[in-house]
């Protein structure tokens, strides 16, 4: 065979190869089922074993945007969101009971409830927050298909995450620090995007003293 043809047919190989998907790692899908086993999120449920976290926060839907201080610790299916603002002194509260609904305190027009806590959010605010599946995106697990689609992610050479995409929403994770309860690495940076909608959370600690 000339060069000239044997260098088209590379070509023609190598172009093959790029549309094919590269096979799963199954080491890191095996050691990602493990932590999501660890954490109580094997099966996606975000509102699963209790746990916390403090941190900072900004967020910005690509008119507004704000920052603050953020504690979010969950329990018994509960979740409870603190949102503050050190230069304004506002802050936000943001509970969530799969019995009772979800509750918003601190604005301006009183509290306000609904069934549906990330669309509460949005209306009194204009804030895009994921709220159910920020229980597991937050540990860097994938929350459940039935609610947010499949899920994609890319892992490091350290088997952890670096990446969940999922319901249109990308999660990128940078750092990892040890969760004081679990003994597990935790993101301690934490960058979620969708569209115009942006939430970036530094996280200070996780286990609230």
């Amino acid at each position: 065979m000339r060069p000239a043809a044997m260098a088209a047919l590379a070509c023609l190989l190598l172009a093959g190869c790029r549309t094919i998907a590269p096979p799963p790692d199954s080491t890191a899908a095996a050691a990602q089922q493990a932590r999501a086993t660890t954490l109580g999120l094997a099966n996606g449920d975000c509102a699963a074993p209790g746990w916390a976290l403090a941190g900072r926060v900004a967020l910005s839907n690509g008119r507004d945007g704000g920052s603050g201080q953020l504690e979010w610790t969950q329990g018994g299916g509960r979740t409870h969101l603190l949102l503050s603002a050190p230069i304004t002194r506002q802050s936000w509260m943001l509970d969530v009971d799969p019995r009772g609904g979800a509750t918003l305190q601190g604005l301006p027009e009183g509290s306000l409830g609904g069934d549906d806590a990330a669309q509460l959010v949005r209306d009194a605010t204009g804030w895009d927050i994921p709220v159910a599946a920020l229980g597991c995106w937050l540990r860097g697990v994938a929350a459940a298909e039935v609610a947010l689609g499949v899920a994609r992610i890319d892992f490091g050479a350290d088997l952890l995450p670096l990446r969940i995409e999922q319901g249109g929403w990308t999660v990128e994770y940078s750092g990892w620090k040890p969760d004081p309860f679990s003994r597990l690495p935790m993101p301690a940076r934490i960058n979620a995007r969708r569209g115009e909608d942006r939430v970036r959370l530094v996280v200070d600690r996780w286990g609230l003293e």
